[in-house]
């Protein structure tokens, strides 16, 4: 029973707000918001079972960020049901909404400027890409791969 009050008591501040969203879409009578919450957190939970713990902020981050990921792949399958895709459209709403905002392309080239030199020198788009993608992640940015690819262009064409 311990270990069950240690798992909530650590919970991440998402898995919080997402409690919060799903009874004000129970309250409101959403029902795609409230099961695309509630599978969102029960993806969280599994996720902390099968490792044992209770997942951090960045780590119950990333399973939103997931499902999202997948509810778009499916969205570029679902264009002849028109009910299918608005509903697609509505859960990919509800759970980006959890998710911190990305930087734009000009926010990121901005982050990028300490090495802009080292992305210049890279032997190939895809050397520099991931050099901008440590640097990106070890300053805690969150950005969007389209977003750095872009940048890595600007930076690379200038100067």
């Amino acid at each position: 029973m311990q270990g069950c009050s240690r798992l909530s008591y650590e919970a991440p501040v998402i898995t919080d707000e997402i409690k919060a969203r799903m009874l004000a879409a129970m309250q409101a009578r959403d029902p795609v918001a409230k099961n695309v919450l509630g599978l969102a957190l029960g993806e969280i939970q599994t996720a902390e079972a099968r490792a044992n713990r209770a997942l951090g902020e960045d780590e119950a981050t990333a399973v939103v960020r997931k499902l999202v990921k997948s509810n778009e792949e499916t969205l570029g399958h679902a264009k002849d049901d028109a009910a299918r895709v608005a509903e697609l459209r509505r859960e990919i709403e509800v759970l980006s909404a959890l998710l911190p905002k990305a930087l734009s392309v000009d926010a990121v080239t901005e982050a990028l400027a300490p090495v802009a030199d080292a992305l210049r020198a890279a032997k190939s788009d895809g050397h520099a890409m991931g050099v901008a993608m440590k640097h990106l992640k070890t300053s805690g940015a969150v950005v969007e791969s389209a977003a750095v690819q872009e940048a890595v262009k600007r930076v690379r064409s200038s100067g």
